[in-house]
């Protein structure tokens, strides 16, 4: 892998090119850098999913276009609520989500705060 970023190195200083005229070798000079991570021998051994398009569609569908919009600014927090409701969603387990949240919030609101409080009646 590193011979052939070296030789694609070599080819582009060789032919002169700048700017975006080499944006694809660099793109592939970058990637060697980051062989210890992308392991797609190991991948491909254990059979598992090769699925970077997949992944790009999931995080496209997901961050940019719910994050990425005009005049939007968000916090950490903020963002990843959104897109943990966002991956609910998307996965079709909202109504199971939501009926959990609606028992946690009857806990934490209303069991755990009058648990041992006398509740007057009329």
């Amino acid at each position: 892998m590193h011979q052939t970023a070296a030789a694609l190195e070599t080819a582009a200083h060789a032919a002169g090119l700048h700017g975006a005229q080499r944006k694809g070798i660099d793109e592939a000079v970058y990637l060697t850098g980051k062989a210890e991570h992308l392991r797609y021998d190991t991948a491909l051994e254990r059979g598992w999913p090769i699925a970077t398009g997949i992944i790009e569609g999931a995080c496209r569908h997901l961050v940019k276009d719910r994050l990425d919009i005009t005049g939007a600014r968000w916090c950490l927090a903020g963002a990843e609520a959104v897109l943990k409701l966002r991956a609910v969603r998307a996965n079709g387990d909202f109504d199971a989500y939501w009926a959990w949240r609606q028992q946690q919030d009857l806990i934490r609101n209303h069991q755990t705060r009058y648990r041992d409080q006398a509740i007057p009646t009329a």
